[in-house]
């Protein structure tokens, strides 16, 4: 991710170290989602989220859910949240 800048919510911070996870680990599906948009053919698990989250994606990985928002003008990701399936949207 050459040109774009990610920025974690403490809360995803938190869940990473409770849980031994690491940043890269995110990273790594932020520019898989990044090469779907492009157009590519990158195998992530991504969804445009409505409701309540409308302007998020959600990355999915395993049990894992990534809650994610990219501004695409100013070429930023901001990370929200991390966490399991069942309690990542509350």
């Amino acid at each position: 991710m050459s040109e774009w800048s990610v920025s974690f919510a403490i809360e995803a911070d938190a869940f990473l170290r409770k849980n031994n996870e690491t940043r890269e680990m995110v990273l790594v599906l932020v520019r898989k989602a990044l090469l779907k948009f492009q157009g590519s053919a990158a195998n992530v698990d991504i969804k445009k989220l409505k409701g309540e989250w409308a302007g998020f994606y959600r990355i999915r990985k395993g049990e894992l859910r990534i809650i994610v928002e990219f501004n695409f003008e100013n070429r930023s990701v901001f990370v929200e949240r991390v966490d399991w399936r069942g309690s990542v949207y509350r």
